[in-house]
């Protein structure tokens, strides 16, 4: 759907035109329901960010001043739902202390080269379970820019806009994220070059 119709669709949201809102449903529960999930792991927790960020919505689309793009607006509500619920579990694994101080020492780990492996084996189900326990353990900043850019293909200046914080300070943190993952995965790699 393009722009133009989104503006008219939330424009009627706003004066409480339960099909207006209806549509908007509609139109980005698939995608706030993939991002929740991506973040916190559990269908149950997705759904219920699904749920909230929804209710969030109904109740402060009055607040919406169109400056960003609505679904921009939307995905600021779901990430920041999602990133209260790991804070409130304690799930982040590594504080962003610990990652700075990792990244700022010399890597004694050995990191493999495995981008010229066959496809199909970097898409099996072993890497996938590797790759998400790897996921899940980013620290919840380095995590939410990760899930954003890399997985639900925002740009720099979406997920800018979504997590409020500026363009160069995404390129800091996901270039982060992808180090530590990259690391994570080197045993895992190296183990699986022995084997082909």
């Amino acid at each position: 759907m393009d722009n133009e119709n989104v503006r008219e669709i939330v424009k009627r949201a706003k004066t409480g035109d339960p099909e207006a809102f209806t549509q908007i449903v509609n139109l980005y529960s698939d995608r706030i329901y993939n991002l929740a999930l991506r973040i916190l792991r559990r269908e149950d927790d997705a759904a219920d960010i699904l749920q909230e960020t929804f209710i969030k919505v109904f109740e402060k689309i009055h607040t919406f001043d169109g400056r960003s793009d609505f679904f921009t607006w939307m995905y600021r509500i779901a990430t920041n739902l999602s990133l209260m619920r790991l804070r409130k579990e304690k799930r982040t694994v590594l504080s962003d202390d610990d990652l700075e101080r990792h990244f700022d020492r010399p890597n004694s780990v050995e990191i493999v080269e495995w981008q010229d492996k066959p496809l199909e084996k970097m898409l099996n189900q072993e890497f996938r379970k590797h790759l998400e326990q790897a996921v899940d353990s980013l620290p919840e900043i380095y995590k939410s820019v990760f899930v954003l850019r890399d997985l639900e293909h925002l740009s720099i200046r979406e997920t800018s806009r979504v997590l409020n914080i500026t363009e160069t300070n995404v390129k800091v943190r996901l270039k982060r994220a992808r180090m530590f993952l990259r690391e994570k995965l080197a045993e895992y790699m190296s183990d699986m070059t022995e084997k082909v």
